[in-house]
Parts: C-alpha cells; sequence; structure tokens
C-alpha cells in the first residue's frame, strides 16, 4: 500500500505528457505485476486502511477498471464496509467518484449512502462531508443531501478558504444549491481570491451555471483579479474564463475591454476554436470596446476571412452571426454564407433546423437593415396579432389606460416587417408633449408622429445584475430604431413588482423622458 501510494504521490505531480510516459513504464515494470498479484492474493486479510488507499491509488494510477484486481479490491471493500472509520469511508468515496459505473460500483455506492445516512451526525470534518458529497452526486435522495446540508452548515465556522474551493464542485457534483453554504463560501473565495489558480477560476464559475447560483459580488472580485492580472495569464486562458462568464450572461466589462487590446495586438493565437469563443462572448454579452472598436470587428473580420477554407458551413453561420448582432457585415464571409444558403448546405437535422433558421433570418434581417445604403421608411407595415394581451403584461395594459385615459390611445401585441414583435405602441406628436390616438395617425401618416415601441423584457435578456441588453435584445432595439421607432426596454419581473401607482408613474416617466428620443450611440455598423 505504500508503494501503491507513493507511486500516485510522485505521478499526480507530473504534466501530462510525463504521466503517459510514467504511467506506461509503470504498468511494464516486473515488480508492479509482482505488487499486483500479492494484493490480489491478500485483499481480504488487509486493514481496512490498507484497502481503501490501494484501491484509490490503483485507480488514480490508471489501471483499468475491469481487471480482476480493481473489481476484487471493490466487492472486498463492499464487505468490510460496516468496518470503516470516516476517513476511510472519506477516501472510498473520492475514488468511486472518479470511478464509472458498474454492477460491483453501484452496489458499494448503494451501501456507502445507507452507511452515510447512519453515521452522518458524528462527522464533524468538512473536508470528509465534501468528498461524500461528490460521491453520492446529484443521484442522492433530496433528504440525505438536505442531511449533508444541515452537517456542513453546522460547521460552516470552521471553513478554510481549500475547503470553500472544493465545496463550490461538491454542490456541483450533488447539483444542489445550497444558499446558506454557498454564501459563506463566496465570502471566504473574495477574501483570498488572489490565492484561486487559475483553472478554479473556470471550476467556480462552472459551478455556479450548474448550480444556478448567481452572485455579482462573487463574479466581480473574480473577473477583478483576472483583469489586475491579465499580463500573467495567456490569451486563451482569458478566453476561456470569458467563455464562462458569458454562458452566466456576467459582462466583465473592464476584462473584455483589455482582451479586445490584446486581440488586436496579437491576433495569432486566433484559431477557428479561439475566434468562435470571441465572437460568441462578445455577441451574447453585447460588448462593443471603449476604444479601438473598428480596429477590433476589422481584426475578427481579418482572422475570419483566413478561417473560411476550412470552417463548416454551421460555424460561418455562427460566426457571420455573432458579427451580424453587434452591427458588423463582414462581406467576404456573407458572399460564402449566401453561395452555401443556395445550396441548401446550412439546413442540418430537424433538431439544429429551426435554430439555423433563425440566425439566417437574422443575418438578412442585418444585411438589410445595417446596411449604410438603408434609409428609415416613412411608413413601416404593421399588423395587430390579438387583442388578447398575454398575463405577464396585463399589469402594464392596466397603466397604460390608466395613464392616457384610453385603449385607443395605444397599440398592443403589434408585429412588424422582418418578424419582429413590441408588446405595445405609442405615437406623439413632434415635440414630444402630447400622446396622440392611434386611428388619428393611421388615417394620416405623419414623418413627424413619434412612434415608441415598449418592450417588457424578461430578466433573462438582459446581462446579470444589470439593465444592459444582451446581444439578440440588443440587435432587436437598434433594428427597431432604424424602423424609426424610439424603443423603451423595460425588465419586466422588476415591473410586476411596483405597486400599480409607481407603474403608472414609471411608465409617465419613461414616456416623457428626453432620454427615449435620443437615438442610440454609434455602433460598428456605421463604418462598414
Amino acid at each position: 500500500t505504500n508503494s501503491l501510494t507513493m507511486a500516485w504521490r510522485l505521478f499526480k505531480n507530473l504534466s501530462e505528457e510525463q504521466q503517459r510516459y510514467e504511467k506506461q513504464l509503470i504498468f511494464d515494470h516486473p515488480v508492479f505485476v509482482r505488487l499486483c498479484q500479492q494484493l490480489l492474493r491478500d485483499a481480504r486479510r488487509m486493514t481496512r486502511g490498507d484497502l481503501v488507499f490501494s484501491l484509490h491509488a490503483l485507480v488514480n494510477l490508471g489501471v483499468p477498471q475491469n481487471t480482476l484486481l480493481v473489481q476484487t479490491l471493490v466487492r472486498v471493500c463492499q464487505e468490510k464496509l460496516n468496518h470503516l472509520d470516516n476517513r476511510c469511508i472519506s477516501v472510498l468515496a473520492t475514488t468511486l467518484a472518479g470511478m464509472e459505473k458498474d454492477k460491483n460500483v453501484s452496489a458499494l455506492q448503494a451501501g456507502l449512502q445507507l452507511l452515510v445516512e447512519q453515521r452522518i451526525s458524528s462527522i464533524r470534518d468538512i473536508f470528509i462531508l465534501q468528498n461524500l458529497m461528490r460521491c453520492l452526486g446529484k443521484d442522492a435522495p433530496v433528504f440525505l443531501k438536505k442531511k449533508l446540508e444541515m452537517a456542513v452548515v453546522r460547521e460552516i465556522d470552521g471553513l478554510t478558504f481549500p475547503n470553500a474551493l472544493r465545496m463550490f464542485l461538491a454542490l456541483a457534483a450533488m447539483n444542489y444549491c445550497s444558499l446558506p453554504i454557498l454564501n459563506p463560501c463566496s465570502k471566504k473565495i473574495q477574501e483570498n481570491v488572489h490565492d484561486v489558480p487559475f483553472r478554479q477560476l473556470i471550476h467556480i464559475l462552472e459551478a455556479c451555471h450548474t448550480l444556478q447560483y448567481r452572485n455579482v459580488k462573487l463574479f466581480s472580485a473574480l473577473a477583478d483579479y483576472v483583469n489586475s492580472t491579465a499580463y500573467l495569464w495567456d490569451k486563451r486562458q482569458i478566453a476561456l474564463f470569458l467563455s464562462a462568464c458569458e454562458v452566466l450572461a456576467f459582462q466583465p466589462t473592464e476584462l473584455l475591454d483589455i482582451f479586445a487590446e490584446k486581440v488586436i495586438e496579437d491576433p495569432d493565437f486566433l484559431t477557428l476554436k479561439n475566434l468562435l469563443i470571441v465572437l460568441r462572448v462578445y455577441s451574447r454579452l453585447n460588448h462593443v470596446p471603449r476604444v479601438q472598436k473598428h480596429l477590433f470587428f476589422e481584426t475578427l473580420h481579418s482572422c475570419l476571412n483566413k478561417c473560411l477554407p476550412q470552417i463548416s458551413s454551421i460555424e460561418l453561420l455562427k460566426a457571420v452571426y455573432s458579427l451580424g448582432i453587434l452591427g458588423y457585415l463582414p462581406h467576404h464571409a456573407l458572399d460564402e454564407l449566401l453561395q452555401k444558403d443556395s445550396k441548401d448546405e446550412l439546413i442540418l437535422s430537424d433538431d439544429l433546423k429551426e435554430q439555423n433558421t433563425a440566425m439566417l433570418h437574422s443575418v438578412k434581417t442585418c444585411m438589410e437593415l445595417d446596411s449604410p445604403s438603408f434609409t428609415k421608411p416613412a411608413f413601416v407595415l404593421t399588423e395587430n396579432l390579438s387583442s388578447l394581451v398575454p398575463l405577464n403584461l396585463r399589469k402594464a395594459q392596466k397603466a397604460l389606460i390608466e395613464l392616457l385615459g384610453d385603449e385607443n390611445m395605444f397599440r398592443q401585441n403589434v408585429r412588424l416587417p422582418y418578424r419582429y414583435h413590441i408588446d405595445f405602441e405609442i405615437r406623439m406628436d413632434s415635440d414630444k408633449k402630447k400622446v396622440l390616438p392611434i386611428a388619428a395617425t393611421d388615417d394620416h401618416p405623419d414623418s413627424h408622429v413619434q412612434r415608441l415601441a415598449f418592450l417588457f423584457a424578461p430578466v433573462s435578456a438582459f446581462c446579470l445584475g444589470t439593465t444592459h441588453p444582451q446581444g439578440k435584445l440588443a440587435m432587436k432595439k437598434r433594428h427597431l430604431n432604424k424602423l424609426g421607432y424610439h424603443v423603451i426596454l423595460i425588465q419586466n419581473k422588476k415591473f410586476q413588482e411596483m405597486k400599480n401607482e409607481d407603474a403608472v408613474e414609471f411608465l409617465k416617466r419613461k414616456i416623457y423622458s428626453e432620454d427615449v428620443f435620443s437615438f442610440p450611440e454609434t455602433t460598428v455598423s456605421d463604418n462598414n
């Protein structure tokens, strides 16, 4: 056992390439074969500690799970399960968490679960509890997850920084979001953020996504740390971090700006894979760099052109779609895309057909509305979809009636060209002082009439913790501006939480605010 454990301790500190080489040397060594044979003979006579540590070392050294040796040790662990102390249970749990499910492993895991239920009140070590959480995983019954949670909370005052890091992974393995555990862990990580290894930064963000845990303070602390040490990290590492942020819809503004500068300075690291990551991140988070924005997008455009010979049809569609969301039209790539579309190369299996069709429609809409030659139409053909207002918009409808005095003063559920839809539309005079009846402006279209479009969007359409719209919503707002609408974006969840009188006052401020009638700042498309 000591020999195997020492071999594992030396082995785990090697690089991946060294591990592959050393693993082969170990397996081919005649003494290793004799050691395994002796272990097989003596398995049932071993002490409980030697038994579980031997299994742990063999599994981590990469001895195949289906070998007689590993299967025998698993069965003997099952036989001696009731005699294992808490430390041995912890080591066994760690080992099982890294093994694939088979008949013997599943039986041992089930036995371990029963044992944990009996002993959980006597386990005071957070490290052991974490290992048990990882081993039992998401399939553990809810009552056992709650018991584990209570056991951890009981010891939370003694939480160390390394335990705080591991706790995120343990909860993610169980797929159990426990705020009484996560909040203290987050605080501990924020206090020690400069000691977090880079790989752990990614693991924390991935765990938060799994647990649907949204902690803006934690995400900001991690982003600020990466931002302040950006000179230490490889650009591929920063791209991975930004990708993990994008999945959480978190926009680390300063880091995105710094990374854009790094891309401009040295675009050679942008392989096709990295390019697609960067495009996806910036488009979903709707981030246009504050400085050198045109140069940034021209750099991405140039890299995309270099990748065209080896890019697949769907990757090309995603790349052009991402740039289109940001208002940039990559002409050469667009030509390639339209050629593939004419040959029906973009519509694949049924599960991707709807998604690809929607992306292609958005690209074609961008080509038309974001083109420098596009001019605001004097008249926009619209259609009322239905007089019925969805339940989540009833409050807004009542507030508008109370504010404007009549249903004839606004339209609801309006469909526009390009498959766009707005929740409510009102029209105002050229001085933006008076709301006009819909019927009167329909009969006498006037270029001086100001059109306001209300979009009540879910919180998920905005970047986390902000009113900054994500890419698709920002593109819709930009295109409605091009069609002559002044767009009022409202987070519906916050609106629903308002008292009725506050909701009316809120809409009044929005309608008569001067800010509504100032079109957004210039976008990348202005220099297309």
